[in-house]
């Protein structure tokens, strides 16, 4: 099969159309929770609403309020009322539960005035109620209420540093669970004595609950002192907040500002569920990639690191592809999940995806018949309105034909406008999901 790369770039546009569409966040809580009579299954536990006196329903994330839909319809009069943080364009048509929309990557005041209110809410659960608690990737930023002493100002400082470090999301969230008092369990806390079941969208590599949303209702593994050394060893000590420095070296010391651990009893009426991940939606890409006749080959769901390295490693898989038909023979479909970092130095526009199609441009300019995408399944890349973009095997001349440089644009983090310039943006707009990022190679 040989096609040309109008041809090709359809089916990708295919492959990644398919993907996001089966973790819709619906379709996920739906398959999790069912109600028959007045018997509420989640998961395998089967709950008898005659013992229930309230259901509520909180929410945090991208994907939170598409999450909601379902079960605001299933539980209908049962449910008594709900509040969720989504980002600004991610609100869904709710009718009893309120939206409030926030600010993403970094919290904004909204999202402040959000958090306070849902943990107000929350506070009047009972030991007979149930409250479902909704998660999806960018809950950290979209939750924010700093621990007592922090200011506002600070945490968001704070963020915007980690963000441009080149940090893991991971490490990110680890600081993040500190100086909050709300993650790292401490949601869990404030949801007891109340039943708690939370749903969870995964955006995070390994699906570790506990640094999805920064694990608001799971117990934290990480400490004061991991906080002190992912500062250092991004050498953001000088530029951090003194008072968040002061204060996580005094977590360091007192032990009862630490967050809950395992085996704490907060945690025992509390289920977390994974509803959604980037394997899911992987799987569902190799599915359709093969339908179109591709060999399709998942590479890895776990990919992280800079993203222009990565991007130079999946350049050569491809190429290997066209010399040898290794690791998988032509056509072929090479599909990777999960999320890269990117060290930002320049003062350009842009986001990981974008800057991961970017980097590939030099490295198969001259391989005929190679197509490069690179989304995030929530349909945002970095602070812009596309998801990520698409490259080929002619964009470097088409791009030299323009006068633009690739290596200019990849040197000052500028990748949104080069695009924008050279053609290659992907536009889906919100999705209403969020499980990191799908890439895709073809190769004929």
């Amino acid at each position: 099969m040989r096609k040309n790369m109008r041809n090709m770039k359809n089916d990708a546009d295919r492959i990644i159309t398919e993907s996001i569409k089966s973790v819709d966040p619906g379709m996920a809580v739906s398959r999790m929770v069912s109600l028959k009579g007045r018997f509420l299954s989640v998961g395998q536990d089967k709950i008898d609403l005659n013992n229930i006196n309230n259901i509520y329903v909180i929410g945090l994330g991208k994907a939170s309020s598409r999450m909601a839909e379902p079960l605001e319809k299933m539980l209908g009069s049962r449910l008594t009322g709900g509040i969720i943080n989504t980002k600004y364009g991610h609100n869904a048509g709710l009718k009893k539960i309120k939206i409030n929309e926030c600010g993403h990557p970094v919290p904004d005041r909204n999202g402040l005035r959000g958090a306070k209110e849902i943990c107000d809410f929350v506070k009047q659960a009972g030991e007979n109620d149930i409250v479902f608690c909704l998660i999806s990737g960018g809950g950290s930023a979209l939750f924010p209420l700093p621990a007592g002493g922090l200011s506002f100002p600070d945490k968001q400082k704070t963020t915007q540093l980690l963000l441009r470090s080149g940090a893991t999301i991971q490490e990110v969230n680890t600081v993040r669970k500190h100086i909050s008092s709300v993650k790292g369990g401490r949601l869990a806390e404030l949801i007891s004595p109340a039943r708690g079941i939370s749903l969870i969208l995964s955006d995070v590599i390994g699906d570790d609950m506990g640094f999805i949303a920064s694990g608001v209702t799971s117990p934290d593994p990480t400490t004061f002192g991991d906080c002190i050394n992912i500062i250092k060893s991004y050498r953001l000590q000088k530029k951090m907040p003194s008072q968040v420095m002061e204060y996580l070296n005094r977590g360091v010391k007192v032990s009862c500002m630490e967050t809950p651990k395992s085996g704490n009893p907060v945690f025992k009426k509390v289920s977390n569920l994974l509803v959604g991940s980037n394997f899911l939606a992987c799987d569902a890409a190799m599915k359709k990639a093969a339908s179109l006749g591709y060999n399709a080959l998942l590479l890895s769901t776990v990919i992280e690191g800079e993203t222009k390295d990565v991007a130079k490693v999946h350049s050569a898989v491809a190429k290997e592809v066209l010399l040898s038909g290794n690791p998988v023979k032509k056509p072929a479909c090479i599909i990777s999940g999960g999320e890269t970092t990117v060290t930002v130095k320049g003062k350009g526009k842009g986001g990981r995806n974008m800057e991961f199609c970017l980097a590939c441009v030099k490295h198969i300019s001259g391989f005929n018949n190679i197509v490069i995408a690179s989304v995030g399944t929530d349909g945002t890349d970095g602070p812009t309105d596309s998801a990520g973009a698409v490259v080929d095997s002619t964009t470097f001349e088409k791009a030299l034909k323009k006068k633009c440089i690739p290596a200019k644009y990849l040197e000052s983090n500028d990748s949104y406008n080069f695009f924008r310039k050279c053609g290659g943006l992907y536009i889906t707009g919100p999705t209403g999901t969020n499980v990191m990022d799908i890439r895709l190679m073809l190769i004929t």
